[in-house]
């Protein structure tokens, strides 16, 4: 194969050079210095044309192909593929079963190179056409403007699904969908005229999730599959600056706890009392809905105790047709015996899997720069570290497409500053392939933004809301209040 991509690129390039009057180029022995880096990836057929830049090049020409059909293109240091020939090129790539080759020649203070040409791997497992996150400065001393963004993936269309400009200039935290239904979601609207934001079914509802008896109101959640739950954390939660060179922000808790909330009945189900009193924190459902995993570590109360503060991947069963917890947990993952901390963890939607980000401790893995993404298939019980997808930076803040064939994390692998939306393709063996970022219609713009991409969340429709109508739930719609369900026992 690689042979065979030599020998195209030869001829290609050839043409090319031709056509744009060079009279001669310098072979590198190298790939071409693109970003975003999309060499070699692999690419759901759906996915918007991966438009990419060469920094410092003058000029470009390159030719993209697949079978006999073969597109050529120039730019001065930016390709922009077209929507309707990218669009037929990746129905041929699936149809022929083969990869689109990509060959360049970058002109660089007057002289043309040409690089090795590398592969586009086109699968017919489509991602979820939707992706919501939030948009937000990076840093932890003041923030202005916090918005709500919601992106068609197949293209580049970006709206806005909040806006706390239009909210009092208040915070508001990250959206989750339940089932990747564009018709199940919430986020967490703080403020006097906030509340839980819920979607069901296109109708919004704003929920006061705090009553006497919890230790804070919600913080972290996932819908359990029926929709008709959802769990959450409470967290008394303390922020911390490092004397260390190098590291920033630290955010703890100094009490958390979980409990699930039934949305019909506008209950809230407390964990049983019975069980010592840990930090528990990230819980999320199965895919089944008839339990809880959830990350778990023993209380402390000295602050300086946090770097041997490590969290365990638990699970406790959760009867659905009860709303009651279970009385036997089990420890899924036992991170502290390997001297790290998990967070974060999402099971797929086929029930395979289960993804989670570990760090060296603690439970804001985004500031820790050695955080990475691990794997367990929870059918062997084999965790995979996941070294195709990982960098030296924090990668985490990870959800699934509906078919589990992909997930989409936050990396701040460019700068270890800003986090953008990197898409990871999974295959049938349970193989991950490395990643690549969001495509944009401007390559340029990662680097012009000052907003990092916060929490991704994939999504099989687009939502039925928007900004105005976040506006007028927060002015115009009273909180609607919650209270401890009477009977706690469990099974």
């Amino acid at each position: 194969m690689k042979n065979l991509l030599k020998i195209h690129s030869f001829i290609v390039l050839l043409i090319l050079t031709a056509c744009g009057r060079s009279r001669g180029f310098i072979t590198e022995q190298i790939l071409p210095p693109i970003y975003p880096d999309y060499a070699g990836v692999t690419i759901p057929v759906n996915i918007a044309p991966l438009n990419f830049m060469v920094s410092d090049a003058s000029g470009l020409r390159v030719n993209l192909s697949v079978g006999a059909m073969s597109i050529n293109l120039k730019g001065r240091g930016k390709i922009r593929i077209p929507m309707r020939k990218w669009r037929t090129l990746l129905d041929k790539a699936v149809t022929l079963e083969e990869d689109i080759t990509v060959s360049l020649l970058a002109k660089m203070q007057g002289q043309w190179h040409q690089y090795l040409p590398f592969p586009w791997h086109v699968t017919r497992d489509s991602i979820d056409p939707f992706l919501s996150y939030r948009l937000i400065e990076p840093g932890y001393e003041v923030w202005k403007t916090i918005q709500l963004a919601e992106r068609h993936s197949e293209s580049f269309r970006e709206r806005i699904i909040a806006d706390n400009q239009l909210t009092g200039n208040n915070c508001m935290n990250c959206h989750t969908y339940g089932n990747q239904d564009p018709g199940l979601s919430f986020f967490h609207l703080r403020g006097p005229g906030g509340g839980t934001v819920l979607n069901r079914n296109g109708v919004l509802r704003k929920i006061d999730l705090f009553t006497q008896g919890m230790l804070s109101g919600v913080v972290y959640g996932n819908f359990h599959p029926s929709g008709r739950y959802a769990v959450y954390s409470t967290n008394l939660v303390l922020p911390g600056f490092h004397t260390k060179k190098g590291e920033r922000l630290e955010v703890y808790d100094s009490g958390s706890d979980l409990v699930v909330v039934d949305l019909d009945l506008n209950q809230v189900i407390p964990f049983p009392e019975d069980f010592p009193h840990d930090f528990r924190t990230f819980p999320v459902f199965s895919a089944s809905g008839d339990a809880v995993y959830y990350c778990n570590a023993p209380r402390i109360t000295v602050p300086d105790s946090i770097y041997h503060l490590r969290y365990d991947l638990l699970k406790i069963p959760f009867d659905p047709a009860t709303g009651t917890w279970g009385n036997k947990v089990d420890t899924v993952v036992r991170a502290s015996a390997m001297g790290l901390s998990v967070c974060h963890p999402k099971t797929s939607p086929d029930g395979r899997y289960l993804l989670f980000s570990m760090a060296h401790y603690g439970t804001f893995p985004i500031w820790h720069q050695e955080t990475d993404l691990w794997l367990l298939d929870l059918h062997s019980g084999e965790t995979d570290k996941l070294e195709e997808v990982n960098s030296p930076y924090s990668d985490t803040y990870h959800s699934w497409s509906s078919n589990s064939r992909w997930f989409v994390f936050a990396s701040k692998r460019d700068d270890g500053l800003y986090g953008k939306p990197y898409f990871c393709y999974v295959d049938l063996r349970g193989k991950a392939h490395k990643p690549f970022v969001l495509p944009q219609k401007d390559p340029q713009r990662y680097h012009n933004t000052l907003k990092s991409y916060n929490i991704p969340e994939l999504s099989r429709g687009k939502l039925p809301f928007g900004a105005s109508d976040i506006e007028h739930l927060y002015f115009k719609v009273p909180a609607e209040r919650v209270s401890i369900k009477q009977s706690v026992d469990h099974e």
